[in-house]
């Protein structure tokens, strides 16, 4: 039986930049990535995210100037992106670029999907997965002294090992790429996301029109069980125009939208990326925070087996959250509260309007963090939240 130091389960951008990382120091680590993986994603990337990851310019297939928000009553707000842009990848291209630089740092790539784990008599980890690119191959089994969980927001990784994680809070979320338009019209921009908030499209989320260069992301997601989120695309490509473009493939999955209170078993196991829930509330965004949990956990995973103290595991998510945390409990605050009904989503796009949160929102955006340099535009947001909050401006 082969054995690793580590075994990476999951190889979307967290577990690729764990297996990165952990190949860098030296150590033997095998990643195991599923063939039918799928993962329906905006593809949206902050330029901090090309920044810190060392990612090159040419894994871009579009810069997006304009965020539009288009209300319940189809009202519109253009938002413009300022000094930076907001970066498309194709998740085909960039998740395996990611796989390719882990493989080139050392680690082993194999084509397979968890089964089980569980703990031969020296205390080691005896994983079990499909060999394959099916979910009935045959079943193949590896040792080793560490699992790095990041195989979505539904890990079974985390519900075999994990306390709690089978509780993680998600949006059911659907999306169909489509060709892109030749030319740009109301309904369609190349370099513009649009973000529809209205309840017959998504009665608690939001769905989006998100341009990739040649293709375009056009989905929803929602919270509600048996919400039907084929249908809601289908309206939404309908009112688009965009019912004509060419379908090239269909996605749907879980995506989370709180972390976990607990990454690791304590011992052996810690989880990053969708299965953590690094995913942020109201946005949806998720790629930086999962390359950011990645690293995270395998920077926490490599000090917890050189020190043979496995309580450094904890540190991954306390630095996340020190870090992170903060924006997730606002965005969560956010989403639970403006996007609840069509009244309050129309007062919503109508704050969006306002150039103080239009700033703040993309310079958090750009930085990673809640900017505070401007204390006084934070004091008027507050207000002007307050007004809507209470019916007191008109919506």
């Amino acid at each position: 039986m082969d054995q690793f130091d580590v075994v990476v389960v999951g190889g979307g951008p967290a577990g690729a930049t764990a297996a990165h990382e952990m190949a860098q120091t030296g150590r033997s680590v095998l990643l195991l990535d599923k063939a039918w993986r799928i993962k329906p994603c905006g593809g949206a990337v902050p330029p901090q995210l090309m920044k810190d990851f060392n990612v090159p310019d040419d894994l871009l297939v579009a810069r997006i100037d304009t965020a539009r928000m288009i209300s319940p009553k189809s009202n519109k707000v253009d938002i413009p992106v300022g000094q930076g842009y907001v970066g498309m990848v194709d998740r085909d291209v960039f998740d395996e670029w990611l796989r390719a630089r882990a493989e080139s740092a050392g680690a082993e790539r194999r084509t397979g999907g968890f089964v089980r784990m569980e703990r031969d008599d020296d205390g080691l980890q005896v994983l079990t997965y499909t060999d394959g690119r099916s979910r009935h191959g045959v079943e193949k089994q590896v040792k080793t002294k560490m699992v790095i969980g990041c195989d979505g927001a539904l890990s079974s990784v985390a519900k075999a090992a994990i306390p709690g994680a089978e509780k993680m809070k998600h949006v059911f979320a659907y999306h169909e790429i489509v060709k892109s338009p030749d030319l740009d019209s109301d309904a369609f921009g190349s370099k513009r996301c649009d973000v529809y908030y209205q309840g017959p499209l998504s009665p608690d989320f939001y769905a989006w029109v998100f341009p990739h260069g040649h293709t375009t992301s056009i989905g929803t997601g929602s919270l509600q069980q048996g919400f039907k989120l084929r249908e809601a695309v289908a309206q939404l490509r309908a009112s688009t125009g965009l019912d004509s473009a060419e379908t090239i493939r269909k996605e749907g999955a879980p995506i989370p939208l709180q972390p976990l209170r607990r990454w690791d078993n304590g011992r052996d196991v810690i989880v990053g990326g969708d299965a953590a829930g690094t995913v942020a509330p109201a946005s949806g965004e998720g790629i930086y925070y999962a390359m950011t949990s990645g690293r995270y956990v395998a920077q926490a995973a490599g000090v917890a087996m050189l020190t043979g103290n496995p309580l450094w595991l904890r540190t991954a998510r306390r630095r996340f959250m020190w870090e992170h945390g903060q924006v997730f409990r606002v965005l969560g605050i956010m989403q639970d509260f403006w996007y609840n009904n069509d009244d309050r989503r129309e007062r919503f796009v109508r704050i969006c309007e306002d150039r103080d949160v239009q700033e703040l929102t993309f310079d958090g955006y750009m930085n990673k963090r809640l900017v505070k340099a401007r204390p006084m535009s934070h004091v008027r947001i507050f207000f002007k939240n307050l007004a809507h909050l209470t019916g007191l401006a008109p919506a």
